[in-house]
């Protein structure tokens, strides 16, 4: 498809992006299960735990959380938390506009509330390669957010049934999850140096300060040098 093609919202593109994105479901669903049991053994109640999977919306924000839940909770803290690592979005957003051009503004905020490291990368894939249909990230999106909402849930009514994650490496699901990811956005040796960068802000980061910076370090690092370099 040539990529000067308009950008469109079609029912056909929402298919195909749910059909694409199948290949990342049952990683979404377990991941999502690992934060069911997590939140179960920190106290939150099931619906509460539903909710936050709803409209939070991310893994390493509400594992974050979960690190620094309280009883009672400091609801200042915990939203900084997720505002801080979620930070990311901002920048996901901004690439996605061209293309969400051809939607409605109901269709654009439906597509945005959906969206997640998953299927942006399928996403930005698809456009890289010509595909103009917006349905697609929506599809892909919902392909994601589905299981992981019921992987949420499932994980919170088995509870405290199921052993340790760390026994079975399910702790390192967001590792995994991210580098798949990264190896299916790379797109050959000029990656490499936004890759280190963000390697060495996010060591940085993490050893010498507190919470999630390191993420969002590490995403204005790979930004800039990749910036820098695309300019030369």
């Amino acid at each position: 498809m040539s990529s000067t093609a308009p950008a469109a919202f079609s029912a056909a593109g929402v298919r195909h992006g749910f059909i694409v994105g199948q290949p990342l479901a049952p990683g979404a669903f377990v991941y999502g299960m690992v934060f069911g049991v997590l939140a179960s053994e920190r106290g939150l109640a099931w619906f509460e735990a539903l909710l936050m999977s709803v409209f939070v919306y991310s893994g390493s924000a509400q594992l974050a959380v979960l690190q620094g839940w309280s009883n009672p909770p400091v609801i200042a803290s915990l939203v900084a938390t997720v505002l801080v690592i979620n930070a990311r979005y901002l920048l996901f957003g901004a690439s996605i506009q061209p293309w969400l051009s051809g939607a409605t503004r109901p269709q654009a905020l439906g597509t945005l509330f959906v969206l997640g490291d998953g299927n942006w990368a399928l996403s930005m894939r698809e456009y890289h390669a010509g595909y103009r249909d917006a349905g697609f990230i929506l599809g892909s999106g919902l392909a994601m957010f589905t299981p992981w909402v019921v992987g949420t849930l499932t994980g919170h009514l088995l509870g405290r049934s199921v052993p340790n994650p760390a026994i079975f490496g399910l702790d390192f699901m967001l590792v995994a999850f991210a580098a798949a990811i990264g190896i299916g956005v790379w797109r050959g040796r000029a990656d490499l140096w936004p890759g280190i960068a963000a390697a060495a802000v996010a060591l940085a980061l993490h050893r010498w300060l507190p919470g999630g910076w390191y993420i969002v370090g590490a995403g204005l690092a790979a930004g800039c040098v990749g910036a820098a370099r695309h300019g030369r």
